[in-house]
């Protein structure tokens, strides 16, 4: 079996992976590729990208001591202590659970690219995914441009989209007489910009710091800016500040570093103590976006779609990364099932609806809040938020509601463990003990 990955990133990385012990031959096909470890990426990867511990995990699955090489080569573990988040200016309750890596994203797949080109079957070329052909119900071919420009086509018995949020599978599907998945939107208009610090022993106990306004704040610097500090390779800081609509961060250093001032004392001394390296990197984020492909009534067999080409959510809550891991677990799971190739991948399609679903709650709760955010509500959300602003509050000094709190964050477990009883009683007694 030949397998197609379209796309390079860690989603496609990702996908090669799992696909190594399924195909004789995987072509990972990707416009901006070269056989270098710094080859293919996301357009927005100069960003602080956070890899949530259940991510971890999955990585280290499908990549056995990629963390000790990670740590070998520079990277640091949080654990414990050493991982703080923050919200309206309060440090919470240590975690005993938590355990995050310091890294970037260029430096963690840099990793996961040296272990996915190593593997015997699988090889990296560089072009541009014109479309997918189908003939008897399932995909054949992959048209594209090559890097001289010329048209060619790739045989292909397996494929699988990971284009990114830009992804024009929706319009190859319909132009060949398919029908296209439903595009479910929520527009957020969010800006965050990233900029690095020469990092020395001034923080030495911190390897992680993330800050969020409280539940009334509205993303506005009533108390604190919203903004993240994570110690990565290279001897650096790598710090994110983020705004809503309007007050979005830009490009300028002393703006920069003046809101950074405005921030939780670990990004304030920073600010205060360390020489920025470069000049910051801004990004507007429009909009979370999902594609719904359980609900299509037809759909080519040996396809799938993973990565932002399924679902992007809101990134301040880091959860891309931890997202296309899990969708690789199931992408595993489903190859291994024994389900035919050349059928419709409706079982893998089930299951990481059930994984995007869990992270579209999360984020859209929390960004529906937003005043300049219109839509579109859930039902019940009014009372959903409510409580979710109580869970939080009390999450901020209460140990047993933090750690289920922060493993819904790390989407170690499911949104909906926020509210059962267990939580909601710890929650009450906390508020109305204080």
């Amino acid at each position: 079996m030949r397998a197609v990955v379209l796309g390079g990133s860690f989603a496609g990385l990702l996908a090669a992976r799992v696909l190594h012990y399924h195909a004789d031959e995987i072509i990972v096909l990707e416009p901006d590729g070269t056989c270098t470890p710094a080859g293919a990426g996301a357009p927005q990867r100069s960003q602080l990208h956070a890899l949530l511990s259940m991510g971890h995990d999955q990585l280290e699955l499908l990549f056995p001591g990629i963390t000790e090489e990670m740590v070998t080569a520079g990277a640091l573990i949080g654990i414990g202590e050493q991982v703080q988040f923050y919200v309206d200016g309060r440090l919470k309750v240590p975690s005993r659970d938590a355990r995050m890596i310091g890294a970037s994203r260029s430096f963690i797949e840099q990793h996961v690219r040296r272990r996915v080109l190593a593997l015997g079957n699988v090889q990296l070329l560089k072009g541009k995914a014109l479309s997918v052909r189908t003939r008897s119900g399932r995909v054949f071919a992959v048209p594209y441009r090559d890097a001289g420009g010329r048209a060619a086509e790739l045989p292909a018995d397996f494929v699988v989209d990971a284009m990114g949020r830009s992804s024009r599978l929706s319009q190859w599907l319909e132009k060949g007489g398919w029908p296209a998945p439903r595009t479910e939107r929520m527009r957020i208009s969010l800006g965050y910009a990233t900029a690095r610090f020469h990092r020395g022993d001034e923080l030495p106990t911190t390897v992680v710091a993330h800050a969020t306004p409280g539940p009334a704040s509205n993303y506005l610097p009533a108390l604190c800016e919203p903004g993240a500090l994570v110690a990565v390779e290279n001897q650096q800081w790598n710090v994110v500040l983020a705004g809503y609509d309007g007050y979005r961060p830009g490009r300028d250093p002393d703006t920069f570093r003046a809101r950074m001032l405005r921030c939780v004392k670990p990004l304030q001394h920073v600010a205060e103590s360390c020489e920025m390296d470069g000049q910051p990197t801004a990004y507007h984020f429009r909009e979370s976006k999902r594609r719904h492909y359980t609900s299509l009534p037809r759909f080519p067999g040996g396809l799938v779609v993973m990565g932002d080409a399924l679902a992007c959510v809101n990134p301040i809550y880091g959860q891309g990364m931890t997202l296309a891991a899990l969708q690789a677990t199931a992408l595993a799971r489903y190859l291994a099932s024994g389900t035919p190739k050349h059928k419709p991948a409706h079982p893998y399609f089930r299951r990481t609806a059930a994984i995007v679903n869990a992270a579209w709650q999360l984020s859209t709760t929390a960004d529906l809040a937003q005043p300049h955010v219109d839509g579109p509500y859930p039902f019940g959300y009014p009372l959903l938020r409510w409580a979710a602003d109580q869970v939080t509050r009390a999450s901020i000094v209460n140990r047993h509601v933090n750690g289920t709190y922060m493993d819904v964050v790390h989407m170690r477990r499911h949104p909906r463990a926020l509210t059962s009883p267990r939580i909601l009683l710890h929650t009450a007694h906390t508020l109305l003990t204080k």
